[in-house]
Parts: structure tokens; C-alpha cells; sequence
């Protein structure tokens, strides 16, 4: 019913909001709560994972398997093969994505056989592909090719014409054989990544740079890469986090200084299969959590002065540039 006012017009009620009701939502809710409730009583209760053996009894000294020397050795090794391989597949993937981007047809074709091949072959298949490539050359090395015809010309049967060479079971084994599979194989991917990162900036301003006496190293290093690594960082941010999964690949090379090989022993010793690998699980989440913040962190930094609180700021800055104000 509505109010006279002193002017004798009719004054509208007030009105009466109703929020709109969810059922479903409550539903999914009390679903989601059952069922960790029940994940949480198979943790706590079964005895099957045996928890005082990863987190206390593992060891006289009360140290559980997770915190053992060779299962801490293992986790170094990890790291260190995620490092190796992330940089070999960063740089060698920012090369072949200007390659990819080249007007020279070799280049380009070169750089698309290069990412179609290691796309394609699994990680696993290239591991041990790697680490048995010693079958194919009994030493590895640097110098003159041909250098024993060379010397067979002049007469010469004991020239060597090698400056440097190694046994390739040397070389070609264990942890330079992991890097390199797992490397070669994410420089195809980073190359993908970059490439995109580099085609979403706008040409004009790559032409501009260029009309300002800029050569094309310093375009793409000032001008192009810093806008484009908002694009670049969230994926490659990604291909770090599976780089740490996929070094679990390298103990069939095999790698004996990683975790995944280490807990593949201690399985080996103690018939203590479920538990070891919890262990394991607990380490992978606890590296790639670590990673996951400072990917957070890292692409905040890129991104400021995008979306919607940027494009505030920048309008901010603007409005104060045509007042004639300080801009902060």
C-alpha cells in the first residue's frame, strides 16, 4: 500500500529484496564435505600408509624415509636436472622461436621440423633414446673431419686429427643424458610459448623502434620481450612445474641422483611400496607448491598496468599529464 505525501503524490513502498535461492549449490556443498571427510578418515585411519615410516621410524635415529640422506640427495638431483633442463629449453627455445618467426625459409623450416619431432616423441622414449645413444659412437669429440684419410694421404697412419674427444658411454650417460632429453624436448615447447608471446605485440610498434635507428637485437630485446613476457611467464611458469614432474622419467636412463630413483631403492630394500611413494608425493607437492606461489608473484609483476585496476592507473596518470600534475 502506498504513502500520501504532502505534495499528494503516492510514495512507493520500499521494496522487498528477495536473494535468489541455490539449492544446488548446497547440494554440491554437502557432497564435497562428505567426501573429504571420508579422504580424510581413509588418511588418518588406514594403516596401510604407514605414516611413522615416512615421517619418524624409518631410521634408529627417528627419521622418517622422506628426510633420509639418499632420499634428500635425490630431491638435490631434482632440482638441479629441473634447473639444467629449464635453461637449456629457455634459451635454445627462444632462438628456435626466432628462427620460427624468420623470413628466411631455411630458418623457419628448420625451427618448425625441430618442434614438429620433439613435440611429437614422449619423454620417456627420449630418455632412454639418450641414454643409449653411446651405441652409435664409441668416442665423441672435436677436431678435423675426415682426419684419418687425411693422414692416410700424406702418409701419415698414426695422425689424429682430434683436438678433443671423450667416450661417448661417458658422456652420453646418467645425468648429460637426462638434461639433454628432457631439455631438447622442452625447447620445443618454450619455443611455441615465446613465439606467441612475440606475435602478440603489435607490429607498429617493432616498426616504429625500427624507424627510431633501433637494429632488430635491440627491438626485440627493449621493446618486444618486456611486453611480451606477460604472455610468455603464466605458461612457462606451467612448463617449470611439469619439468619438475617429468624428471621422475629420467631413472630409466638411469639417473641415480634423483628422487624418484632413490625412492625406487628404498622400495627395492624395505618391500615398502605405498608409503615410499607417498614420500614421494609429499616432496613433489611441496616443490611444485613453493613454484606455484612464486609463479603468482612473477606474473603480478608482469602484469601491472593490464586489466582492469591497471587500465585505472593508466587513465590516472593520463588525467594528470593533461592537468599538468606530477604523475607517481
Amino acid at each position: 500500500m502506498t504513502q500520501e505525501t504532502e505534495t499528494g503524490r503516492a510514495r512507493p513502498e520500499a521494496i522487498k529484496a528477495v536473494p535468489v535461492r541455490h539449492p544446488g549449490r548446497w547440494v554440491m556443498v554437502g557432497v564435497l564435505a562428505v567426501l573429504v571427510a571420508m579422504f580424510a578418515h581413509l588418511l588418518l585411519t588406514n594403516s596401510g600408509f604407514r605414516w611413522s615410516f615416512i615421517f619418524l621410524e624409518y631410521t634408529p635415529g627417528k627419521r622418517g624415509v622422506m628426510f633420509t640422506e639418499p632420499i634428500l640427495r635425490g630431491l638435490r638431483g631434482t632440482l638441479l636436472l629441473t634447473v639444467c633442463s629449464m635453461l637449456l629449453g629457455v634459451v635454445l627455445g627462444v632462438v628456435i622461436a626466432i628462427m620460427r618467426l624468420s623470413s628466411n625459409k631455411v630458418l623457419s623450416s628448420v625451427a618448425w621440423v625441430y618442434t614438429w619431432f620433439f613435440r611429437a616423441a614422449p619423454r620417456l622414449v627420449l630418455a632412454i633414446l639418450f641414454g643409449n645413444l653411446n651405441i652409435l659412437w664409441t668416442r665423441i669429440g672435436f677436431g678435423l673431419p675426415f682426419d684419418k684419410q687425411i693422414g692416410s694421404l700424406f702418409g701419415l697412419d698414426d695422425f689424429n686429427g682430434q683436438f678433443f674427444s671423450i667416450e661417448s658411454k661417458d658422456l652420453l650417460a646418467g645425468f648429460v643424458a637426462g638434461v639433454l632429453a628432457l631439455g631438447l624436448s622442452e625447447a620445443a615447447y618454450m619455443a611455441e610459448i615465446v613465439r606467441a608471446g612475440i606475435q602478440s605485440i603489435d607490429s607498429g610498434q617493432s616498426e616504429a623502434a625500427v624507424a627510431l635507428g633501433m637494429s632488430r637485437g635491440q627491438v626485440l630485446r627493449r621493446v618486444v620481450l618486456p611486453q611480451a613476457m606477460r604472455v610468455i611467464v603464466p605458461p612457462t611458469g606451467n612448463e617449470i612445474i611439469a619439468m619438475v614432474k617429468d624428471t621422475s622419467l629420467v631413472a630409466y636412463v638411469p639417473v641415480a641422483t634423483e628422487l624418484f630413483f632413490q625412492i625406487q631403492q628404498v622400495e627395492a630394500r624395505t618391500f615398502v611400496v605405498l608409503p615410499s611413494l607417498v614420500a614421494a608425493l609429499i616432496w613433489y607437492l611441496i616443490i611444485c607448491s613453493v613454484l606455484m606461489i612464486g609463479q603468482f608473484f612473477v606474473e603480478r609483476h608482469f602484469g601491472k598496468g593490464y586489466g582492469a585496476a591497471g587500465k585505472a592507473r593508466q587513465r590516472l596518470r593520463d588525467i594528470q599529464v593533461e592537468q599538468g600534475g606530477r604523475v607517481t
